[in-house]
């Protein structure tokens, strides 16, 4: 290890040095930071409903997908009012009209790809509700109270794959 020393030693005094003062260039850009994997939209499925309780019995046809959770609520009649999918990504918020004027806001908490966590909110009546849905799902949820025997619920289906 000596002898190598001595050498590069030896080579660096012998060759002409030459020195010069080095300017300060412009400093090279930071690497950026790894950018966080995309997330890809969920397809949500929100259905606006209407259930009475005057009147016989009914099912909007439409809703026969619903016949099992909708009997063992109180109410006998069932009217779909709207149906919208959203493509709805983390924090985004998406809007579900209600006949009576009011919106229920509806905003992705989190996603894991099985699973989706969705807040359904009323601003009006001060009121919020997360819902946990696994792939393919439907959640019933009540977003009023009952007012003349009627009230109004939304259906929430994540990655909805059929009617």
């Amino acid at each position: 290890m000596t002898r190598f020393a001595v050498a590069t030693l030896t080579l660096l005094l012998a060759s002409p040095l030459t020195v010069t003062a080095a300017e300060p260039g412009p400093t090279p850009p930071a690497p950026a930071p790894a950018a966080a994997p995309a997330v890809a939209p969920v397809p949500v499925r929100v259905r606006v409903i209407k259930g009475s309780r005057q009147g016989p019995p009914a099912l909007d046809p439409r809703m026969a997908p619903l016949k099992q959770q909708l009997s063992k609520l109180a109410y006998q009649r069932w009217e779909q009012l709207s149906e919208r999918t959203f493509e709805m990504t983390v924090r985004k918020t998406e809007f579900a009209d209600l006949p009576d004027g009011e919106h229920v806001a509806l905003t992705v908490q989190e996603t894991n790809g099985k699973t989706v966590t969705v807040e359904v909110a009323l601003a009006q009546r001060n009121t919020q509700s997360r819902l946990t849905i696994e792939r393919g799902q439907r959640i019933l949820h009540q977003v009023t109270g009952e007012k003349k025997g009627v009230a109004y619920f939304v259906t929430v289906q994540a990655w909805p794959t059929g009617p």
